[in-house]
């Protein structure tokens, strides 16, 4: 029995490391072109590109790995099936519950290690991963000034470099038109040559120009406009700094981005929660409170708003000592009232549901932390009978069955996760939905494969579609 297990073991394990990899592979390729626009051209350097793309791939986990399974399990099973193996096992009396318990054991250990990683590993990897690609997505894009084309990448002026030699150091031909007064092409240096460097900073670009002309329009005499006076400075040589340009890419501090709740486990998790939860029931007491002491008036209307007789006599009584003019003054004033009361109304609900809502994610994460474990499980108990089922092995038809559970899985686990986002659905429900789903139908499914029940047998649908299409012709004669 020992040697049965560790070959069904090794005929999983493969699969399993093989498929894991792959949709892990799809998933970092979609990052990639996501976000393409962000890296491409801003001369990244290669431990830049292989730490985003590692912290990247950590974060893929959640969905790798439960595809990884149901691939695997739906694979192995196939594979055994369709080899006669399985059928050899049940022929020597080994049920396929015995068959499947050291996966089962197996998929209990690898669901404890998904959770151990959504809980410290993930939070950790989100950290990086967010922190590194903001720092890549605002490192501008790395200088290259082409022969022959106007380069306006620096701010306040446009550059034109007629050639460049192999060394890229010496220009010729050079021409800068300074834009920094906002009055047009009223500045323009040109040059025969010059050198062209970067300091070491990285932030400032330095050009040694040789033999040329300063023009400039005088812009600062009276009737500027009518006479046009011009000037023109000749020079042997002069440098141009351009400053401001950040070429390097400067890191940000990590702990800005701690208090997302993306970046948190269980227990910072419950305390940020609760934090918040306190401090909206703050919100509100005080917001009630400034309503009561603040609009008195209002809870005075309010509290008549009944008695409509009353409220009549009372308006008649406040307004027949009162002239026109009186008068339009204390309906401006309730009317400046009512809409102060209205607007602070308005940001208070607004304020609270932001609030409400940055709590409700807090509850989201907190139930991924364990949905990502039991989907491991469920997925499992749905790949390995449907694999015994098919008796299929390969890429092939294994691949478009789990494909089609795990979309159904994602898109039920999507939908939840925006309906508790919204408030529409208990973030406990929501979360949790795809799994109650999913649940029934792994049990079903390995109960009926345990029991070798032909309701699932491939032959035995294979002959009631051939007696229902016998039948049809019949009925038809």
């Amino acid at each position: 029995m020992k040697k049965l297990y560790v070959f069904i073991l090794k005929s999983y394990v493969g699969p399993l490391v093989l498929t894991f990899f792959i949709a892990l592979f799809i998933l970092v390729m979609q990052f990639l072109w996501k976000y393409v626009d962000d890296l491409v051209g801003k001369g990244l350097e290669w431990h830049v590109i292989v730490r985003l793309l590692m912290y990247a791939s950590s974060t893929f986990v959640p969905l790798a790995l439960p595809l990884a399974i149901l691939l695997s399990s739906i694979m192995t099973f196939g594979n055994l099936g369709e080899n006669y193996e399985l059928v050899a096992m049940k022929a020597a009396g080994i049920s396929l519950r015995k068959i499947m318990m050291p996966l089962i054991i197996l998929s209990i250990v690898i669901s404890l290690g998904a959770f151990m990683f959504s809980n410290y590993i993930l939070p950790i990897a989100n950290l990086k991963f967010h922190s590194l690609l903001y720092d890549v997505r605002q490192k501008k894009l790395a200088l290259n000034i082409k022969e022959g084309i106007f380069y306006n990448g620096i701010d306040g002026f446009t550059i034109r470099i007629g050639d460049k030699d192999q060394d890229k150091n010496i220009i010729r031909d050079v021409m800068i038109y300074n834009h920094t007064k906002r009055q047009g092409n009223t500045q323009v240096t040109v040059a025969e040559w010059g050198k062209m460097e970067l300091a070491p900073d990285k932030s400032t670009l330095i050009f040694t120009l040789y033999d040329g002309y300063n023009y400039e329009e005088v812009t600062d005499r009276k009737d500027y406009k009518v006479n046009r006076p011009f000037q023109r400075v000749k020079f042997k040589e002069q440098v141009k700094r351009f400053g401001g340009l950040n070429m390097g890419m400067n890191r940000t501090d990590e702990s800005l981005f701690r208090k997302n709740y993306q970046m948190m486990n269980l227990i910072q998790l419950e305390s940020s929660k609760d934090s918040l939860s306190g401090e909206l029931d703050v919100r509100i007491d005080r917001f009630d409170k400034t309503i009561r002491d603040k609009y008195v008036f209002y809870y005075q209307f309010d509290s008549l708003v009944s008695q409509t007789d009353s409220l009549a006599i009372d308006s008649a009584w406040m307004f027949q000592d009162m002239d026109k003019a009186e008068k339009l003054k204390v309906i401006d004033y309730a009317m400046q009232t009512s809409r102060s009361i209205k607007n602070n109304i308005k940001n208070s609900i607004e304020d609270f549901s932001r609030r409400e809502e940055t709590i409700r994610k807090h509850q989201i994460e907190w139930h991924r932390k364990f949905t990502l474990s039991i989907a491991c499980m469920i997925l499992f108990f749905i790949g390995a009978p449907l694999g015994a089922i098919i008796r299929k092995g390969g890429l092939g038809m294994p691949v478009v069955v789990s494909i089609f559970f795990f979309v159904i899985f994602h898109i039920i686990s999507i939908t939840g996760e925006k309906y508790a986002r919204a408030g529409l659905m208990e973030p406990f429900m929501a979360m949790w939905l795809a799994s109650a789903i999913l649940l029934p139908i792994g049990i079903f499914l390995t109960y009926k494969a345990t029991t070798d029940s032909p309701l699932l047998d491939s032959d035995s649908w294979k002959k009631l579609t051939k007696l229902f299409t016998i039948g049809k012709k019949e009925m038809g004669q």
